[in-house]
């Protein structure tokens, strides 16, 4: 009988053992975030780091890093980066230099956040050349522009641009074969048919701009897919907190920012959208904070 329950002990007592091993070795958390303007919440107050990359105290890479307390935290995130400046240094902002941002990926990265394109298709370049101060038909149309004799070069550009994405995640792969990859998408911009003239942008055209941002994030999830990442959707959790809102409900400022949102750079996220980008990027991670006792 001491034979037959010393046994039966020891058949409970595996798995238990089996689960403790597993949770001794399981990996340190190493987090790298990558990325571009809207990742780094550019000016967002309060800074890490102003002149060379304008990276925020509170883009949602150092929130989530706050709330998780990863082994290492490196946060490369840059105003005005492109892909290029993932394996080539960029020129700051207004001084400095910043390092290729795939140097900060190691062998141990067990986590990665890339947020990037929109300076690869030109994003903030298009929003301005949509702005008309005055009332159809006088100025001209961004829509129109883009699309003369019924082609959508800005289309084509993207789609041209999209087979990067699956670069990026190969490479980042290549230093970090361990990591999970998450490639978080750009949130949603302007409402359906715009507010001109909160936003200064004829509703064609502000139609036409969020199909491109749409555009992009949709080609960015494609390469996730088929490259074995995750793609994070920003989008649909932002809808109805785009420009056209009002101080107390939108997470992405309009061509003319302000203090009150704590977002100084116009069209991208003010502090708001970068606090809330923080549970849908967590719940890709397959991360939860802390919970308070």
């Amino acid at each position: 009988m001491v034979a037959v329950l010393a046994a039966t002990g020891l058949l409970v007592a595996s798995p238990l053992t089996a689960a403790t091993a597993q949770a001794v070795e399981a990996p340190p958390l190493v987090y790298v975030a990558m990325g571009d303007s809207y990742a780094a919440g550019s000016l967002v107050l309060p800074a890490k780091e102003v002149f060379t990359c304008a990276r925020s105290a509170v883009n949602y890479a150092s929130l989530i890093a706050n709330q998780v307390h990863p082994a290492t935290f490196r946060d490369v995130t840059c105003g005005g980066a492109t892909t290029t400046h993932f394996a080539q240094p960029q020129p700051g902002i207004i001084t400095g230099t910043a390092a290729p941002q795939y140097d900060a990926l190691s062998a141990d990265t067990t986590l990665v956040t890339v947020g990037i394109g929109g300076n690869d298709i030109g994003l903030v370049g298009l929003a301005v050349s949509c702005v008309n101060l005055l009332p159809q038909p006088v100025g001209t149309s961004c829509k129109a522009t883009n699309t003369a004799g019924g082609v959508d070069k800005l289309a084509q550009k993207i789609d041209a641009f999209a087979l990067t994405y699956g670069t990026v995640i190969e490479q980042i792969r290549q230093r970090a074969p361990h990591a999970k990859i998450l490639m978080v998408g750009y949130p949603t911009g302007i409402k359906k048919g715009g507010c001109w003239p909160v936003v200064p942008v004829w509703a064609s055209d502000a139609d036409y701009l969020q199909s491109a941002l749409t555009r992009l994030n949709v080609r960015m999830a494609e390469q996730a897919q088929a490259h074995g990442a995750t793609y994070v959707d920003l989008a649909t959790p932002s809808i109805g907190h785009d420009m056209c809102k009002g101080l107390a409900t939108r997470w992405i400022e309009g061509l003319i920012p302000n203090v009150v949102t704590n977002g100084l750079v116009p069209l991208h996220p003010n502090a708001a959208g970068l606090r809330n980008a923080v549970p849908t990027v967590l719940a890709a991670a397959g991360l939860a904070a802390p919970t308070k006792a």
